[in-house]
Parts: C-alpha cells; structure tokens; sequence
C-alpha cells in the first residue's frame, strides 16, 4: 500500500468521528434552531407591528451583510471581553443559528408572498382566521416552494462548518488539522477532508432531488383547499 494511502486509512476513522460527532450534530441544531428563526422573523417582517418589523429587518441586514467568519470571532473570542463566555460548541451554534436565521428568512418571506393573495382572500370566505389560514393554507403552499432553497442552505451549512474549526470546534474540517500538525502532509489530509464533505454533499444532493420530487409528484395534498 502506498504510504499516502495508508496515511489516509488510519486518519479515516478520526475523521469520521469528528464528522459524526460535531460536524453533523451542529449542522442538524443550526438549521432546525435557524429555520424556526427564519420563520419567525420572516413572519414579523411581514405581518408584524413596524418596531418589531424593523428590528428583524436590522437583524437581517447585520447577519446578511458580514461574514460568517467574522459573526463566529464576535461571538466566541470578542463576547468574553463582555464578561460572556461560550464554550466553543455552543459558541459555532448560536453563530451558525443566527445566520442560517437571517439567510432562511429572506427564503421563507420570499415564498410566504410568493403564494397566490386569493387564496387568503378564499380563507377568509369560509370563516377562517388569519391563524387558521395561514397553518392551514399559506404554509403548506409554501413549504414545497420552499424546498429547493432551503435544501441548498442546509447543504451549503454543512460545508460551512468547517468554519468552526477556526474558534477551536474539533468537527471534521480541525480533525484534518489536529493530523496534519502530527504528520506534515497537509496535501493528503486536506484532500481526504474534502472527498469526505463530497460526499455528504453528494448523498444530500440526492436526497433533495428524491424531495422535490417527491414535493412534486403530491404537491396538491399540501395545498389545503379552503
């Protein structure tokens, strides 16, 4: 066996490990916790009173328009000078939340409008409420709207949390870093790193395509029918 393979056979198992047991666990937290708040703050934007719609509209802008990079320094090295320490873990969530939240937001408000005004007018004609209407009506019409968008966001994420490695997250992407310290053959680890983000990447691409399909092929059951 050649020696770059063999090196690549006995980092696989590290590397994995760390995917398993952070890189996919904060990937999986941020987007279910970002993807609440893109709801919420989609909804206040469009729904809501103007204080609370310009303060989501400011949050969307500050989280949109700076690096993810930059988001993940304030909150793990720059909020202790605050007196607020984070462990690191918790520290990659609260930043990976707050941007997929932004970015998810945009999304959702995007496809919430995108749905036909008459059929809020055809709620209303039947009694509903504005509750009722949009859990019932509105929301699931979007939902499969939503889909293609919001999968790519969750694919892009789990790229993205290679980031945390930079504020000290032992997922895959400093796992890769932690063997090449020891071993000094940053060309093999690196590359052994990115197969493996290939192919999770790979298999979601898969799995959304089997989604939209999916969405596709029973999209009439999640319209409700006022």
């Amino acid at each position: 066996m050649p020696p770059w393979l063999h090196l690549m056979a006995e980092s696989l198992p590290s590397l994995l490990w760390a995917g398993l047991v952070f890189t996919i666990p904060l990937t999986l937290l941020s987007f279910t916790f970002g993807l609440a708040l893109g709801l919420v703050t989609a909804l206040v934007r469009l729904f809501g009173p103007l204080p609370l719609a310009l303060l989501a509209r400011f949050f969307v802008w500050v989280f949109r328009g700076t690096p993810l990079l930059v988001q993940l320094f304030v909150i793990f090295y720059g909020l202790p000078s605050l007196g607020i320490y984070l462990d690191a873990f918790p520290a990659a969530l609260i930043g990976f939340t707050l941007n997929v939240g932004a970015y998810g937001s945009e999304t959702i408000r995007a496809v919430i409008s995108a749905v036909p005004k008459g059929q809020w007018e055809a709620a209303y004609s039947i009694g509903m409420s504005w509750r009722q209407c949009l859990i019932r009506t509105i929301l699931p019409q979007a939902t499969k709207i939503a889909v293609p968008p919001l999968s790519n966001s969750f694919i892009s994420l789990v790229k993205d949390t290679s980031l945390a490695a930079a504020i000290t997250v032992p997922e895959l992407f400093q796992a890769a870093q932690r063997i090449v310290a020891t071993t000094y053959e940053p060309l093999i680890l690196y590359i052994e790193a990115a197969l493996i983000y290939l192919a999770l990447s790979s298999v979601l691409s898969h799995l959304q395509q089997r989604l939209e399909q999916r969405f596709g092929r029973y999209g009439g059951s999640l319209e409700a029918n006022p």
